[in-house]
């Protein structure tokens, strides 16, 4: 009886704490939903902070003082950012004065599809119409009104500047304040265990400057890759196209078939022939071997431990409760998790299951 009574207790337990489990982490992901407009800016500005810091550390070290070394390494990254912001405008600018052209050629082909659609499968118009209602795709001949349309805009214009606003000001403090924050880590843990506490914060930094580094190269060779190879191919509005498709492979393995399917799709709005889709094809099947082969290993890395399902799997959820902006961070914030799960010894199970090692524990050549 003794042996029930146990047993039962310990069936209470498990299910009691699979409950808990359960409950914690769908108040984590609801909390990290309702929180992104304060946490994507604070995150960013992190990543951030951690690239700056060697540049922070030159300016110090060429006798400037802290708050003016964080100021200058802040002040340039805006005018870098808003330089981007501004060739991006100019070639979108270029993009929406052909838009025009660019609905034209893709009327008849939409509803050629439609039609397709219509006469080879079960769906009939009103389902049709339906499911482009629902998953709010409209046609090129309806939308909202002009009032209403602009007034989204300025929403949305107004948000955008407010978090980029802020994620400025809060990589200037995280850079003038480093030493602040370091040291409160650093109070968490006795004694005995703050030079591996040291050790483990210079390592999660290390991969956050590398990586962002390493791809920031990479997005430069992207964009000048492909501007060549779509501009030799014939695509109209190729520079947009080009930074475009270079800044989506931010986006782990989706963001690079994104940015083929846009070249692709606007190749064939631009009223290209099949020697332009040809061209887009090899540009970027070229591109893609040697970014995978040739320059993303000596670039980049194995600096993100992390085994390709979980960057797969962590890429989805974080598009889930971040969107965009989550699948560009999510990344570099797993592998600093990663590097800590691997030097704490609780966590070395869970560093071992999203790295990318052999069953014996050791990295793969």
């Amino acid at each position: 009886m003794s042996d029930f009574n146990w047993l039962s207790e310990k069936r209470k337990n498990l299910l009691f704490n699979f409950t808990l489990i359960i409950l914690s982490t769908c108040f984590l992901f609801w909390g990290l939903v309702k929180a992104q407009g304060f946490l994507i800016p604070l995150v960013t500005a992190v990543l951030f902070a951690l690239l700056l810091i060697p540049v922070n550390n030159k300016l110090e070290y060429w006798r400037f003082s802290r708050p003016l070394a964080s100021f200058v390494n802040t002040f340039l990254l805006l005018l870098l950012t808003l330089g981007f912001f501004f060739l991006i405008s100019y070639q979108v600018k270029g993009f929406m004065e052909d838009w025009g052209k660019i609905v034209e050629t893709l009327k008849p082909k939409i509803e050629s599809f439609e039609n397709y659609i219509l006469t080879r499968t079960p769906i009939d118009k009103e389902q049709l119409e339906k499911y482009k209602e629902d998953n709010n795709i409209s046609s090129f001949s309806g939308g909202n009104s002009g009032a209403e349309t602009a007034f989204q805009v300025l929403n949305s214009v107004f948000g955008f500047m407010g978090n980029f606003l802020i994620t400025f000001i809060y990589i200037f403090f995280l850079l003038n304040y480093r030493r602040r924050f370091k040291q409160f880590v650093l109070k968490l843990f006795p004694p005995q265990k703050k030079e591996k506490v040291k050790m483990v914060i210079h390592m999660i930094a290390g991969v956050a400057q590398k990586y962002l580094f390493g791809k920031f190269l990479l997005i430069i060779f992207l964009t000048v890759l492909y501007a060549i190879g779509l501009g030799i191919s014939g695509v109209n509005n190729f520079i947009f196209i080009s930074i475009l498709a270079a800044f989506l492979s931010l986006i782990p393995y989706l963001g690079n078939i994104i940015g083929f399917g846009l070249a692709m799709a606007l190749g064939m709005a631009s009223g290209g022939g099949s020697g332009t889709l040809i061209g887009v094809v090899t540009v970027f099947s070229v591109a893609q071997f040697i970014e995978s082969y040739i320059l993303e290993p000596y670039v980049v890395g194995d600096q993100v431990d992390i085994h390709p399902f979980f960057i797969i799997v962590t890429v989805v959820l974080a598009n889930l409760v971040w969107g965009v902006m989550g699948m560009v961070l999510i990344v570099p914030v797993v592998g600093m998790v990663n590097v800590i799960f691997k030097n704490v010894e609780s966590l070395k199970v869970f560093g071992y299951l999203l790295g990318n090692g052999d069953e014996s524990g050791k990295a793969k050549d």
